[in-house]
């Protein structure tokens, strides 16, 4: 059993910071990459971030200069600052990790979390 749970989100003003915090769980052996994604009403997912296992890492355009992403290893944990906040960046947020676990035998497996809200508004 593995398992990805978010936490952080919530309601800010343009211009404000959050920081989100995933936390994974369960027979792991490794993490390969973790990621961020978020999720606007009416739109599709799109990839916000991701961090690799040596910490090489990935922006979106749009975040770039304003959002960082880390990872501590030993928490097997990401983490997603967000500072400067605009309107637009208004979405669910979604942890995605790609792992190796232990299940009867040793799999390569990918999950996500269930999702925080990240409301931007004045």
């Amino acid at each position: 059993q593995v398992q990805l749970v978010e936490s952080g989100g919530g309601l800010v003003q343009p211009g404000g910071s959050l920081r989100l915090s995933c936390v994974a769980s369960g027979s792991i052996i490794g993490i390969n990459s973790m990621s961020w994604f978020r999720q606007a009403p009416g739109k599709p997912r799109e990839l916000v971030a991701d961090i690799g296992s040596s910490s090489n890492t990935y922006y979106a355009d749009s975040v770039k200069g304003r959002f960082t992403i880390s990872r501590d290893n030993f928490k097997n944990a990401v983490y997603l600052q967000m500072n400067s906040l605009k309107p637009e960046d208004t979405a669910v947020y979604f942890c995605y990790a790609d792992m190796k676990i232990l299940y009867l035998e040793v799999q390569n497996r990918a999950y996500w979390g269930q999702g925080t809200q990240v409301t931007v508004s004045s």
